[in-house]
């Protein structure tokens, strides 16, 4: 996102093991998943668009979340710096999955000093990429791919070694001002 325009998918069917509600950050027993529940459709209604999925706030996910981030980042060098802007992410409530990642992505633009453009949005799922690089397989967790990002200093290093492919936070808290400059330096993602 940061080295390239994007045409963001918002009319596929919504999958389960994506990152799309889920991340992964680094604790003191190693990589740690986190992930938001959902609200699945009956098997009589169908698959679920991506844009349609409705997150399930009968489960306190949001104060789980919040509290094992603040567990796992407090030493980290920028945790505190970024701590009250990111904190709303964990009180808003948010009905669909899909506004709870365009706030993020809008968190991510504040710290960063950026500007993502989200208006490119699909308006109809298609097979095949005529134009640009197809990512789509990006947001399958469970097709895990290394992403060839440098390694950087981690709050857990010294016991688990560089962590890789973690959530943007981890890369913010340890980071902190030269994220953007790290996010910038790398070798861009061909298609994975």
């Amino acid at each position: 996102m940061i080295q390239n325009n994007v045409l963001w998918e918002v009319c596929d069917n919504f999958q389960k093991q994506t990152y799309r509600n889920r991340y992964y950050i680094a604790t003191d027993q190693g990589k740690h998943l986190l992930s938001i529940p959902i609200k699945h459709t009956g098997k009589g209604d169908g698959r679920q668009k991506y844009a349609n999925v409705y997150i399930d706030n009968s489960y306190p996910w949001q104060s789980q979340h919040w509290k094992t981030l603040q567990t796992a980042y407090r030493t980290s060098p920028f945790f505190e710096f970024y701590e009250d802007e990111l904190s709303h992410l964990f009180q808003n409530k948010y009905e669909k999955l899909i506004d709870f990642n365009w706030a993020t992505i809008r968190f991510f633009e504040n710290q960063l000093g950026i500007k993502i453009d989200t208006t490119h949005r699909t308006i109809n799922y298609e097979k095949h990429i005529d134009l640009g690089l197809d990512q789509r397989n990006l947001v399958i967790a469970k097709n895990e791919k290394l992403t060839g990002f440098e390694p950087y200093m981690q709050v857990f290093q010294d016991r688990h070694k560089f962590i890789p492919n973690l959530s943007c936070l981890d890369l913010l808290f340890n980071e902190g001002p030269n994220s953007l400059a790290y996010l910038k330096s790398q070798k861009p993602m061909l298609n994975a």
